[in-house]
This record gives structure tokens, sequence and C-alpha cells, in this order.
């Protein structure tokens, strides 16, 4: 039996590509042949993945694993091989966020929420990051069981030495408030802006802002941004652009808050990773972020620039609360530790092989 992975594309360090990693050491590890193909050309993916040309013949004893995150170039070829099929689905993010700022991006979210409803009837079996895209799987008609498992992060990764620089500069005694992720309509880093300005207005104006995250194709709505900070005449909001791993390790170090005012998360790996560094996180209850969670940090449900700068205001100066919010994130990371997620992925994955031995004996 050969089982395979198929992605839309592989990047070095992203949670999704990460993940396929994670489940070629799980399948390797039971002693399967195991490979990673994906749709794109990578180069700077090395040997580490192969391109979908290079695709085996799979019979009806082997499996393929394809990632549902974006639309599928083999879609028609996917739906006609024998083999049993896996979806793991990381979500799409609704195409409605896009249509101001990139209609490319548009086109693409839209097309493959068509592709998830054209594949509805493919698989045999599917995994969600999040009970958020479990739902999404079952709106778009999958009738297939579906299991929960959130993303597997390898968190020795996050130990490494931060940018020294960067911790030197900023870290010095003023209120540090971060988000992480991409610079994206969805993400709505106007309301974190507009958060943090009140903050700044009303109780510490000394404070910074850092966006971390690339804006690359989202540049409309980065010079809306950019217009936007100096319309309210807000100062100290500083966008990183893209930045190596260790620079993002050093802005996790030196933050006191983490503000995610984000409308659309399938699973938002941002917020576990500020768990690990014990920033207290405050964020908007939407799509997946509660469930990401899981009952840690601080939800709110109206988006209210003062009251959120109160609540940022109180996590900074409140030491009891600020403990109890730590300690609320440690114990929801247990529960999302490497080595708990990875096994429950392993029975999942081994539960559906064996049982499609069993069927084949």
């Amino acid at each position: 039996m050969r089982i395979v992975q198929v992605l839309n594309v592989f990047t070095k360090g992203d949670a999704v590509s990460n993940n396929a990693l994670v489940i070629k050491d799980i399948l390797t590890s039971q002693g399967y042949d195991s490979e990673i193909y994906t749709e794109y050309e990578c180069a700077a993916a090395g040997n580490i993945v192969k391109h979908v040309s290079e695709l085996p013949g799979l019979g009806v004893h082997d499996i393929l694993i394809y990632h549902l995150s974006i639309n599928v170039l083999m879609l028609e070829k996917l739906k006609k091989l024998k083999c049993r099929k896996i979806g793991i689905y990381h979500n799409v993010t609704p195409y409605e966020f896009f249509e101001k700022y990139n209609l490319h991006f548009n086109l693409i979210c839209k097309k493959a929420i068509y592709d998830l409803k054209n594949l509805a009837n493919t698989f045999d079996y599917c995994i969600a990051d999040s009970t958020f895209n479990h739902d999404d799987l079952v709106r778009y008609g999958y009738k297939c069981p579906i299991d929960v498992v959130p993303i597997v992060l390898n968190m020795e990764d996050f130990k490494k030495e931060p940018n020294n620089s960067i911790v030197e500069k900023y870290n010095d005694g003023r209120t540090n408030i971060i988000f992480v992720g991409r610079v994206a309509p969805n993400k709505k880093q106007e309301d974190v802006i507009s958060a943090f300005s009140s903050y700044k207005r009303n109780y510490d104006a000394n404070a910074r802002l850092f966006i971390v995250g690339s804006s690359e194709n989202m540049e409309k709505y980065k010079l809306q941004l950019d217009a936007f900070v100096k319309h309210i005449d807000v100062k100290d909001v500083i966008f990183t652009g893209k930045i190596p791993f260790d620079e993002l390790l050093a802005y996790y170090h030196i933050a006191d808050v983490f503000l995610c005012m984000s409308e659309h998360e399938g699973f938002c790996v941002p917020l576990v990773e500020a768990m690990m560094f014990d920033v207290p996180i405050i964020a908007y209850s939407s799509s997946a972020v509660p469930e990401t969670l899981g009952g840690s940090g601080i939800l709110f449900s109206e988006k209210d620039p003062l009251i959120t700068a109160g609540l940022i205001n109180r996590v900074v100066n409140n030491k009891k609360l600020n403990k109890s919010i730590v300690e609320g994130q440690r114990y929801r990371l247990e529960e999302l530790s490497y080595n708990k997620l990875k096994k429950k992925l392993t029975e999942c994955l081994m539960n559906f092989i064996q049982e499609d031995i069993e069927i084949d004996q």
C-alpha cells in the first residue's frame, strides 16, 4: 500500500506544509511508503516534495491524502482516481473579503469553494482543523466521516534564538501590542489599529503597535491601512512586512498583548504561537477563534474601540488578571501540544487505514 499526500503548494514554515510533514513522519514511522506532491512547481522545497506530474499510478489498495485549502488543479483527475481518498480541510477564506482589494484572489477563493462543493462525494474520509471547518464541509455537502484534529505545530521551533537587535530595540519598558498574520481584509487590521489608537489616546501615549505579516498580493488593502493610520493621526503603528523567523520570534518576545480582530479563521495558528510566549491574548469572537483559544485568553463579541482599549489597559496593568490569563493559555497550550495532537492524528489516520485493510481482506 502506498499513501501519498498532495498539496496545492508547499511553503517552508507554512502551517499546512508543516502539517503535511508531520503526516509523512507518522506514515513512515508506521512502515508505509509515503511521499508529498505539490500541484505547483516549488524549487524552494528542494527534495522534500515532488511535482504531481511524478505522481505514480494509484490503485484500489493505495490511499491519497489531499490537503484542501485553495482551488484544486487536479480536480477531475482526483475525482477519477480509483484509490481511497482522505481530505484534510484547512479552510478557504470567503471570497467576499477580497472583492475590493484583489480580484484575482477573489476569483481564486470563489473557485476554491466551487471545487470544495464539487468534491463533496469524492472523499472516503476527512479531517478538519476545527469544528468550524468541519461545519463548512457539512454545509458543502460532505457525507463521509469527518474527524476534527487541530493543526499540529512543532513547538520546539519557537524555542530558537530570537533576533537580538529587535529585542534590544523594543524591550525598553514601553507597552508593545502585536498582531501576527498576513495583511488581509479578513484579518481586519484596521480594527486593531482603531482599538490601539483609542488605547494610546486614553491610557498610554507611549504604546506601540506592531502589525507583523506580509502584505504581498494585498497592496491595495495595505495602502488603505496606511491612509487610515494617517487619517486618525495615530503614531507608533509599525508594519513589519514579510520577515524571517528569528524576527517573528523577537516580536513575540517583546509583546505585552496580542490583539486579534480577525473575522475569519479556520484555525488561528498565531494565537497558539502567542500562547507559547505567555503573551496575553485579547480577541474578537469569530469563526474558529474561540475554538482555538479553548476557553483561554479574553474574548469579546462587540467591536468597540474604547471598550477594547479598556480591556488592553486592564490586561497590561492588572498583574493578577495577567497571570490568570497566561495560566489559562498554558493549560490550553498543553491540550494543543505536539505530542498530544500527533497521537490523535495518528489514531485517526490509522483507524481509517486499518479499516481499509480489513475491507480489502
